[in-house]
């Protein structure tokens, strides 16, 4: 039986949400939270109950269900999905009632007859296996794989995991339903690499995972530098096969060579690994160096060289001069290829910290134009936007980032941390931080303004330590002007100084 609450109907055979301006599109995860919610309309659902509902048999982190659920707040009224903090979740919209699940009148057509618009198709591309028996080639493999991951999520009709997500499920003995299942997709690309001199041979297969079909598959044995043309066509047959599911017309989208030296495309996909994490990236510089220094008309390699002045920025020095150096490389990458995501990406995230905002926002919106399914644009367009005064368009990117890299928990708690603190929703920042094992500077900063918020001055006070002891050359002022001062209006920045001032000199 439907159920109608408000304007929506939830159509529970079809599967399908419908609004006052038609279908909405809803994750079938998000989808079973909200029947769940619904079918309990006067109860506050525990979080345990959800995750046994909706996972059932399987082992899932309660950051996964926070990404579902804000979903279904962006997809709804937020006002409609309550969180009562160390309880659960509960519906707190109009009472549902009962509705005839065929026939009447429905929202979004005026008999109920409107054709369904179907979800994007979602799909992971899995970590292609190097059967090259040197296991100092999986750098190899692992890039052809980022770069198709890259090429699809082009493709905004798409929702494409991550390339931090799928690649945790490497080498996992687990059949391809239990993985699709974990990453929340339909579609699995598959593969594996063999590169020998200078022949490589790539085999790829695309599943449907929930029906336990095989959709395409193909190998190829060409040249080396034939490496681009076997990735651009195994994008386009694809896109091709999922398009059918969109009803949209694909045309071809030919994806010039990066590069035309080899060598220089080597040290990139070597930099690539280790842009992955705080520890390692500083390594990625050398090898992105060296590819321009082979090839200067690189524009990916230009782009994230870039990008890396920004976060060495951010982790290491607070020297303005990095992101003038970020500038001028998003500049050359921009100038060999208008269309360089990463280059619009490195140009708006320096430009926040230069206090550029509106530059920063065309850029990351160009960005994302280009790759509306790169995770990292979609974080840093939300920090944008907290920075902005606008924090629940940030945490909507935080939420349309982390359904396309579900497994990168701390990462988006970090930013969702910040962002509900500017949002004023302390107890909710407070969860997220507490579910991260080693906070920044940034972090307990917010963290140490949340509980001085809340009245919890003894907490306070030892997050005021840790953040302080952070930087132990510096005073309190300096600390707080190098890891929080960054929003656009100033009163915001005043109102924190004073806060942390009261809460060290005990006034």
């Amino acid at each position: 039986m439907d159920l109608q609450f408000g304007p929506y109907r939830l159509k529970v055979e079809e599967r399908q949400l419908l609004g006052p301006e038609g279908a909405v599109d809803l994750s079938a995860r998000a989808f079973d939270i909200l029947a769940h919610l619904l079918a309990k309309p006067d109860e506050v659902v525990a979080k345990s109950d959800l995750l046994d509902a909706v996972w059932p048999g399987l082992t899932v982190e309660e950051n996964t269900l926070q990404v579902h659920i804000s979903a279904l707040r962006k997809a709804l009224a937020d006002s409609m999905i309550a969180t009562v903090h160390g309880r659960g979740y509960k519906y707190a919209g109009p009472r549902p009632v009962a509705a005839r699940a065929a026939g009447g009148v429905a929202p979004g057509g005026r008999d109920g007859s409107s054709p369904a618009v179907p979800p994007k198709p979602s799909i992971a591309v899995l970590p292609f296996e190097n059967m090259s028996g040197d296991p100092d080639q999986s750098y190899f493999s692992d890039g052809i794989t980022e770069d198709i991951i890259a090429e699809i999520g082009k493709f905004k009709e798409f929702l494409v995991i991550a390339r931090n997500s799928s690649f945790q499920l490497r080498g996992a003995t687990r059949d391809l339903g239990e993985t699709a299942k974990q990453l929340d997709v339909q579609y699995i690309v598959n593969g594996s690499v063999r590169k020998v001199g200078n022949r490589v041979r790539v085999s790829v297969q695309l599943t449907d995972a929930l029906e336990s079909a095989h959709l395409w598959g193909e190998h190829y044995d060409r040249d080396l530098t034939d490496v681009f043309t076997i990735q651009d066509e195994i994008t386009q047959m694809i896109a091709t096969r999922l398009a059918r599911q969109t009803r949209t017309a694909i045309a071809a989208r030919a994806t010039n060579r990066p590069t035309q030296n080899m060598t220089a495309y080597d040290l990139y996909l070597r930099a690539l690994p280790h842009l992955s994490s705080y520890s390692t990236f500083e390594e990625a510089e050398p090898f992105l160096r060296r590819a321009i220094a082979l090839d200067p008309d690189f524009a990916a390699a230009h782009a994230m060289l870039g990008f890396l002045q920004s976060v060495k920025f951010c982790l290491l020095v607070y020297d303005a001069s990095l992101l003038h150096v970020g500038l001028d490389l998003a500049a050359t990458a921009l100038q060999l290829d208008p269309d360089e995501a990463y280059g619009h990406l490195a140009t708006g995230f320096a430009c926040i910290y230069l206090r550029r905002f509106r530059q920063a926002e065309t850029s990351l919106n160009r960005a994302l134009a280009l790759n509306p399914n790169d995770p990292f644009i979609l974080t840093i367009r939300g920090l944008l936007h907290n920075y902005t005064a606008r924090p629940e368009a940030g945490l909507a990117d935080i939420a349309e980032a982390q359904r396309r890299d579900p497994f990168a928990v701390e990462w988006y708690d970090d930013f969702r941390g910040i962002i509900l603190t500017s949002a004023g929703r302390f107890r909710e920042a407070i969860d997220c931080y507490e579910g991260i094992e080693n906070l920044s500077p940034w972090s307990l900063g917010y963290l140490t303004l949340c509980y001085a918020e809340l009245g919890e001055h003894a907490r306070a006070k030892d997050c005021l330590a840790r953040f302080k002891s952070c930087r132990p050359e510096q005073d309190l002022d300096q600390t707080i002007t190098n890891e929080l001062d960054f929003f656009e209006d100033p009163e915001v920045i005043r109102r924190y100084r004073a806060i942390l001032r009261r809460l060290d000199t005990g006034t």
